[in-house]
């Protein structure tokens, strides 16, 4: 199984502004083949990031999502643009984002979005020592910034807008982390 299937064919089925679905002919070690098909992302990935206060708040913002038809509750996110670093990036969206920069950043982890089908993955970046600072961002409507003490990840958890995979994923990678560092 540690021989990667060969791509016999790979062509563009479909595009729209933000995704090109590809179809892939593939030819497995065993001599199957198949055709797979999966989004492709274009840029250069994205970041999550996990702002935390000097008092051991986090930081989340609560946005309109076209994909449940509600507001959400999550952690900042957005995509790292041209040459930019993941904590250029990440530094970037939260000042746009929640209006705080950072002077320390730690990578948590890269982790992807349904991997059969989607190329898309984001890096998981945590923030620390925030100072103010406000950048203008795309949102279409001011975002409302939520804090909410570490401590208490239960009742966030509990949320009923605080149902994303990738900020729940964020949220025990971070709280991981800081705990190892006590």
């Amino acid at each position: 199984m540690s021989k990667k299937p060969r791509i016999v064919e790979q062509k563009e089925v479909a595009r729209t502004r933000i995704f090109r679905v590809e179809e892939l002919s593939l030819e497995f070690s065993n001599g199957q083949e198949r055709i797979y098909e999966r989004m492709v992302s274009g840029g250069s990935g994205a970041v999550m990031i996990v702002p935390v206060t000097e008092d051991k708040q986090l930081l989340l913002i609560r946005e309109y999502s076209a994909g449940t038809e509600d507001y959400q509750l999550a952690f900042p996110k957005g995509l790292v643009e041209g040459t930019e670093s993941i904590f250029e990036a990440a530094n970037r969206e939260i000042k746009e984002e929640i209006g705080f920069g950072a002077n320390d950043f730690h990578a948590l982890k890269k982790v992807s979005l349904a991997p059969g089908y989607f190329t898309h993955q984001m890096n998981i970046v945590l923030a620390r020592d925030l100072y103010t600072e406000k950048l203008e961002g795309d949102e279409p409507e001011p975002l409302e910034v939520v804090y909410w003490p570490l401590d208490e990840i239960n009742s966030l958890l509990e949320q009923e807008d605080f149902t994303e995979a990738r900020s729940i994923a964020a949220l025990f990678l971070a709280e991981k982390y800081l705990t190892e560092l006590n």
